[in-house]
Protein backbone atom coordinates (compact mmCIF):
# COMPACT_ATOMS: atom_id res chain seq x y z
CA UNK A 1 0.00 0.00 0.00
CA UNK A 2 1.25 3.46 -0.94
CA UNK A 3 0.75 6.64 1.09
CA UNK A 4 -0.16 10.04 -0.40
CA UNK A 5 -0.34 13.15 1.77
CA UNK A 6 -1.60 15.67 -0.82
CA UNK A 7 -3.49 15.78 -4.13
CA UNK A 8 -0.31 16.12 -6.17
CA UNK A 9 1.11 12.98 -4.57
CA UNK A 10 -2.15 11.16 -5.16
CA UNK A 11 -2.16 12.14 -8.83
CA UNK A 12 1.39 10.83 -9.26
CA UNK A 13 0.44 7.51 -7.71
CA UNK A 14 -2.68 6.97 -9.77
CA UNK A 15 -0.93 8.09 -13.02
CA UNK A 16 -4.17 8.81 -14.85
CA UNK A 17 -6.03 5.76 -13.55
CA UNK A 18 -9.54 6.09 -12.15
CA UNK A 19 -10.14 5.08 -8.56
CA UNK A 20 -12.61 3.34 -6.30
CA UNK A 21 -12.71 5.50 -3.19
CA UNK A 22 -14.04 5.41 0.35
CA UNK A 23 -13.79 8.27 2.86
CA UNK A 24 -13.89 8.35 6.63
CA UNK A 25 -11.94 8.57 9.87
CA UNK A 26 -11.36 4.79 9.96
CA UNK A 27 -10.34 4.97 13.60
CA UNK A 28 -9.98 1.40 14.82
CA UNK A 29 -10.68 -0.34 11.48
CA UNK A 30 -13.61 -2.11 13.16
CA UNK A 31 -16.17 -4.44 11.56
CA UNK A 32 -18.09 -1.51 10.05
CA UNK A 33 -14.93 -0.15 8.45
CA UNK A 34 -14.02 -3.63 7.25
CA UNK A 35 -17.36 -3.91 5.44
CA UNK A 36 -16.60 -0.67 3.59
CA UNK A 37 -13.12 -1.89 2.71
CA UNK A 38 -14.43 -5.21 1.42
CA UNK A 39 -16.90 -3.39 -0.81
CA UNK A 40 -14.13 -1.06 -1.98
CA UNK A 41 -11.82 -3.91 -2.95
CA UNK A 42 -14.61 -5.72 -4.77
CA UNK A 43 -15.52 -2.62 -6.78
CA UNK A 44 -11.88 -1.95 -7.65
CA UNK A 45 -11.28 -5.56 -8.70
CA UNK A 46 -14.43 -5.81 -10.82
CA UNK A 47 -13.85 -2.50 -12.63
CA UNK A 48 -10.06 -2.48 -12.84
CA UNK A 49 -9.76 0.58 -10.57
CA UNK A 50 -7.23 1.68 -7.99
CA UNK A 51 -8.57 1.13 -4.46
CA UNK A 52 -8.10 4.26 -2.33
CA UNK A 53 -8.99 5.07 1.29
CA UNK A 54 -9.21 8.78 2.10
CA UNK A 55 -8.91 10.09 5.62
CA UNK A 56 -7.57 13.21 7.36
CA UNK A 57 -4.76 14.03 9.78
CA UNK A 58 -5.56 15.47 12.24
CA UNK A 59 -9.18 14.37 12.35
CA UNK A 60 -11.73 17.17 11.86
CA UNK A 61 -12.82 16.83 15.51
CA UNK A 62 -9.21 17.22 16.64
CA UNK A 63 -8.80 20.28 14.41
CA UNK A 64 -11.92 22.09 15.62
CA UNK A 65 -11.81 21.08 19.29
CA UNK A 66 -8.50 19.44 20.23
CA UNK A 67 -9.25 19.41 23.96
CA UNK A 68 -12.61 17.69 23.55
CA UNK A 69 -11.87 15.35 20.65
CA UNK A 70 -12.47 11.66 21.41
CA UNK A 71 -9.47 9.50 22.22
CA UNK A 72 -8.13 7.65 19.21
CA UNK A 73 -8.45 3.89 19.02
CA UNK A 74 -5.52 3.84 16.59
CA UNK A 75 -2.72 6.32 16.08
CA UNK A 76 -1.58 7.18 12.55
CA UNK A 77 0.96 4.36 12.26
CA UNK A 78 -1.47 1.74 13.60
CA UNK A 79 -4.18 2.88 11.19
CA UNK A 80 -1.71 2.73 8.30
CA UNK A 81 -0.57 -0.79 9.20
CA UNK A 82 -4.13 -2.09 9.62
CA UNK A 83 -5.15 -0.64 6.27
CA UNK A 84 -2.08 -2.07 4.57
CA UNK A 85 -2.97 -5.52 5.89
CA UNK A 86 -6.33 -5.34 4.06
CA UNK A 87 -4.68 -5.07 0.64
CA UNK A 88 -5.79 -1.53 -0.25
CA UNK A 89 -3.71 0.14 -2.99
CA UNK A 90 -3.40 3.70 -1.62
CA UNK A 91 -4.00 5.49 1.67
CA UNK A 92 -4.68 9.15 0.84
CA UNK A 93 -4.38 11.17 4.05
CA UNK A 94 -4.14 14.94 3.47
CA UNK A 95 -3.75 17.42 6.31
CA UNK A 96 -7.00 18.78 7.66
CA UNK A 97 -6.42 22.52 7.94
CA UNK A 98 -8.30 25.79 7.57
CA UNK A 99 -8.47 25.45 3.79
CA UNK A 100 -9.91 21.94 3.98
CA UNK A 101 -12.33 22.96 6.74
CA UNK A 102 -13.74 25.78 4.61
CA UNK A 103 -14.06 23.92 1.29
CA UNK A 104 -17.56 24.10 -0.13
CA UNK A 105 -19.63 21.04 -0.96
CA UNK A 106 -19.33 21.76 -4.68
CA UNK A 107 -15.55 22.22 -4.59
CA UNK A 108 -15.11 19.10 -2.49
CA UNK A 109 -16.93 17.06 -5.12
CA UNK A 110 -15.59 18.58 -8.33
CA UNK A 111 -12.11 19.84 -7.46
CA UNK A 112 -11.08 17.19 -4.97
CA UNK A 113 -12.98 14.01 -5.80
CA UNK A 114 -13.42 14.32 -9.56
CA UNK A 115 -10.50 16.41 -10.80
CA UNK A 116 -8.01 15.65 -8.05
CA UNK A 117 -8.62 11.98 -7.31
CA UNK A 118 -10.31 10.76 -10.48
CA UNK A 119 -13.07 8.97 -8.61
CA UNK A 120 -15.07 6.46 -10.62
CA UNK A 121 -16.80 4.55 -7.81
CA UNK A 122 -17.39 6.19 -4.43
CA UNK A 123 -18.37 3.98 -1.49
CA UNK A 124 -19.52 5.69 1.71
CA UNK A 125 -21.09 4.80 5.03
CA UNK A 126 -24.62 5.79 5.94
CA UNK A 127 -23.45 8.59 8.27
CA UNK A 128 -21.01 10.27 5.86
CA UNK A 129 -20.96 14.09 5.78
CA UNK A 130 -18.46 16.41 4.10
CA UNK A 131 -17.57 19.97 3.10
CA UNK A 132 -17.84 23.23 5.03
CA UNK A 133 -19.71 22.71 8.32
CA UNK A 134 -20.29 19.08 7.21
CA UNK A 135 -23.13 20.34 5.02
CA UNK A 136 -22.63 17.76 2.26
CA UNK A 137 -24.76 14.61 2.20
CA UNK A 138 -25.12 11.48 0.11
CA UNK A 139 -27.86 13.24 -1.87
CA UNK A 140 -25.39 15.95 -2.92
CA UNK A 141 -23.00 13.26 -4.12
CA UNK A 142 -25.68 11.41 -6.05
CA UNK A 143 -26.84 14.61 -7.76
CA UNK A 144 -23.30 15.28 -8.92
CA UNK A 145 -22.52 11.69 -9.85
CA UNK A 146 -24.19 11.35 -13.24
CA UNK A 147 -22.78 14.48 -14.94
CA UNK A 148 -19.35 13.83 -13.45
CA UNK A 149 -19.38 10.16 -14.48
CA UNK A 150 -18.97 8.44 -11.13
CA UNK A 151 -21.09 6.05 -9.13
CA UNK A 152 -22.09 6.53 -5.49
CA UNK A 153 -22.70 3.44 -3.37
CA UNK A 154 -23.91 3.74 0.23
CA UNK A 155 -23.15 0.88 2.63
CA UNK A 156 -25.40 0.31 5.64
CA UNK A 157 -23.86 0.19 9.09
CA UNK A 158 -22.86 -3.16 10.52
CA UNK A 159 -25.05 -4.09 13.49
CA UNK A 160 -24.00 -6.32 16.37
CA UNK A 161 -26.43 -7.39 19.13
CA UNK A 162 -28.91 -4.77 17.96
CA UNK A 163 -26.56 -1.78 17.99
CA UNK A 164 -24.49 -0.11 15.31
CA UNK A 165 -20.78 -0.94 15.32
CA UNK A 166 -18.92 2.36 15.72
CA UNK A 167 -15.72 3.80 17.15
CA UNK A 168 -17.81 5.64 19.76
CA UNK A 169 -19.36 2.39 20.96
CA UNK A 170 -15.92 0.75 21.17
CA UNK A 171 -14.56 3.66 23.24
CA UNK A 172 -17.40 3.18 25.72
CA UNK A 173 -16.62 -0.53 25.99
CA UNK A 174 -12.94 0.17 26.57
CA UNK A 175 -13.79 2.70 29.28
CA UNK A 176 -15.84 -0.02 30.97
CA UNK A 177 -13.01 -2.55 30.68
CA UNK A 178 -15.10 -4.78 28.37
CA UNK A 179 -12.20 -6.16 26.35
CA UNK A 180 -14.01 -9.23 25.00
CA UNK A 181 -16.86 -7.13 23.57
CA UNK A 182 -14.29 -4.70 22.18
CA UNK A 183 -12.48 -7.56 20.44
CA UNK A 184 -15.77 -8.75 18.93
CA UNK A 185 -16.48 -5.36 17.35
CA UNK A 186 -12.91 -4.89 16.17
CA UNK A 187 -12.54 -8.40 14.84
CA UNK A 188 -9.30 -8.70 16.87
CA UNK A 189 -8.09 -7.99 20.42
CA UNK A 190 -7.47 -4.35 21.24
CA UNK A 191 -3.81 -3.34 21.31
CA UNK A 192 -1.64 -0.26 21.74
CA UNK A 193 1.77 0.27 20.20
CA UNK A 194 4.65 2.69 20.36
CA UNK A 195 8.36 3.11 20.83
CA UNK A 196 10.01 2.43 24.18
CA UNK A 197 11.36 5.67 25.68
CA UNK A 198 13.42 6.55 28.73
CA UNK A 199 11.40 7.29 31.86
CA UNK A 200 12.04 7.99 35.52
CA UNK A 201 13.38 4.44 35.97
CA UNK A 202 11.44 4.19 39.23
CA UNK A 203 10.10 0.75 38.37
CA UNK A 204 13.49 -0.92 38.48
CA UNK A 205 14.12 0.41 42.00
CA UNK A 206 10.86 -1.26 43.05
CA UNK A 207 11.77 -4.55 41.40
CA UNK A 208 9.64 -3.96 38.29
CA UNK A 209 11.69 -2.50 35.43
CA UNK A 210 9.05 -1.35 32.97
CA UNK A 211 9.14 -0.44 29.31
CA UNK A 212 7.68 3.07 28.97
CA UNK A 213 5.87 3.41 25.66
CA UNK A 214 4.94 6.68 23.96
CA UNK A 215 1.40 6.19 22.65
CA UNK A 216 1.30 8.94 20.03
CA UNK A 217 -2.18 10.01 21.12
CA UNK A 218 -3.50 13.15 22.75
CA UNK A 219 -5.46 10.96 25.14
CA UNK A 220 -5.84 7.22 25.67
CA UNK A 221 -9.18 5.44 25.14
CA UNK A 222 -8.41 3.09 28.01
CA UNK A 223 -6.84 3.26 31.47
CA UNK A 224 -6.06 0.93 34.36
CA UNK A 225 -3.96 -2.13 35.06
CA UNK A 226 -4.06 -5.01 32.58
CA UNK A 227 -2.78 -8.50 31.90
CA UNK A 228 -1.16 -8.18 28.48
CA UNK A 229 0.78 -9.92 25.73
CA UNK A 230 3.71 -8.13 24.15
CA UNK A 231 5.05 -8.42 20.59
CA UNK A 232 8.01 -6.72 18.93
CA UNK A 233 10.80 -7.79 21.27
CA UNK A 234 11.89 -10.75 19.11
CA UNK A 235 10.02 -13.55 17.35
CA UNK A 236 8.26 -14.61 20.55
CA UNK A 237 5.14 -13.20 22.24
CA UNK A 238 5.71 -12.39 25.92
CA UNK A 239 3.27 -12.20 28.81
CA UNK A 240 3.25 -9.17 31.05
CA UNK A 241 1.35 -6.68 33.16
CA UNK A 242 0.75 -3.10 32.06
CA UNK A 243 -0.35 0.20 33.54
CA UNK A 244 -2.04 2.83 31.42
CA UNK A 245 -2.59 6.13 33.19
CA UNK A 246 -1.10 9.18 34.83
CA UNK A 247 0.79 7.44 37.70
CA UNK A 248 -0.85 9.50 40.50
CA UNK A 249 1.24 7.96 43.30
CA UNK A 250 4.42 9.50 41.82
CA UNK A 251 2.73 12.68 40.47
CA UNK A 252 3.08 11.61 36.84
CA UNK A 253 2.50 14.03 34.00
CA UNK A 254 0.44 12.87 31.03
CA UNK A 255 -0.79 9.41 30.13
CA UNK A 256 1.86 6.71 29.78
CA UNK A 257 1.80 3.01 28.94
CA UNK A 258 4.19 1.08 31.20
CA UNK A 259 4.76 -2.63 30.66
CA UNK A 260 6.54 -5.12 32.87
CA UNK A 261 7.47 -8.04 30.60
CA UNK A 262 7.60 -11.37 32.39
CA UNK A 263 10.74 -13.48 32.04
CA UNK A 264 12.71 -10.96 30.00
CA UNK A 265 15.66 -8.85 31.09
CA UNK A 266 17.09 -7.32 27.91
CA UNK A 267 17.32 -3.69 26.81
CA UNK A 268 14.12 -2.53 25.10
CA UNK A 269 14.90 1.17 24.57
CA UNK A 270 14.04 2.30 21.06
CA UNK A 271 12.07 -0.81 20.14
CA UNK A 272 8.54 -0.49 18.81
CA UNK A 273 6.29 -2.79 20.82
CA UNK A 274 2.70 -3.88 20.38
CA UNK A 275 0.80 -4.50 23.63
CA UNK A 276 -2.40 -6.52 23.44
CA UNK A 277 -4.81 -6.05 26.36
CA UNK A 278 -6.08 -9.44 27.53
CA UNK A 279 -7.90 -8.64 30.77
CA UNK A 280 -8.41 -5.60 32.98
CA UNK A 281 -7.24 -6.27 36.54
CA UNK A 282 -8.24 -3.02 38.24
CA UNK A 283 -8.52 0.75 37.91
CA UNK A 284 -5.56 3.03 38.52
CA UNK A 285 -5.49 4.41 42.07
CA UNK A 286 -3.22 6.62 44.17
CA UNK A 287 -1.37 4.86 46.99
CA UNK A 288 -0.17 6.43 50.23
CA UNK A 289 3.47 5.53 49.65
CA UNK A 290 5.84 3.47 47.50
CA UNK A 291 5.66 0.49 49.86
CA UNK A 292 1.93 0.23 49.32
CA UNK A 293 2.43 0.66 45.58
CA UNK A 294 5.04 -2.10 45.49
CA UNK A 295 2.77 -4.47 47.40
CA UNK A 296 -0.01 -3.87 44.89
CA UNK A 297 2.41 -4.33 41.97
CA UNK A 298 3.33 -7.74 43.40
CA UNK A 299 -0.36 -8.65 43.47
CA UNK A 300 -0.95 -7.29 39.97
CA UNK A 301 1.90 -9.35 38.54
CA UNK A 302 0.60 -12.49 40.25
CA UNK A 303 -2.93 -11.83 39.02
CA UNK A 304 -1.74 -11.23 35.48
CA UNK A 305 0.18 -14.51 35.40
CA UNK A 306 -2.92 -16.38 36.60
CA UNK A 307 -5.20 -14.75 34.02
CA UNK A 308 -2.79 -15.31 31.16
CA UNK A 309 -2.26 -18.95 32.05
CA UNK A 310 -5.82 -19.95 32.97
CA UNK A 311 -8.04 -17.32 31.37
CA UNK A 312 -9.71 -16.45 34.66
CA UNK A 313 -8.86 -14.82 37.96
CA UNK A 314 -10.23 -16.25 41.17
CA UNK A 315 -9.52 -14.78 44.59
Amino acid sequence: MKLARDVEGMQRLRDGRRVALTIGAFDGIHLGHQALLDALKSAAREQGLLSVVMSFEPTPKEFFSPQDAPARLTNFRERFELLRATGIDVFFCPRFDTAMASISVERFIHELLVDGLGVKHLIIGDDFRFGHRAAGTVDDLKKAATPSDFLVERIDSVVDTGDRVSSTRIRRLLADGSLQSTATLLGRPFSLSGRVIHGQKLGRTLGYPTANIALGRRTSPVSGIFAVRVDGIDEATYDGVASIGTRPTVDGQGVLLEVFVFDYSGDLYGRRLSVTLVSKLRDEVKFDDLDALTEQMNQDAEDARVVLSTGTLQR
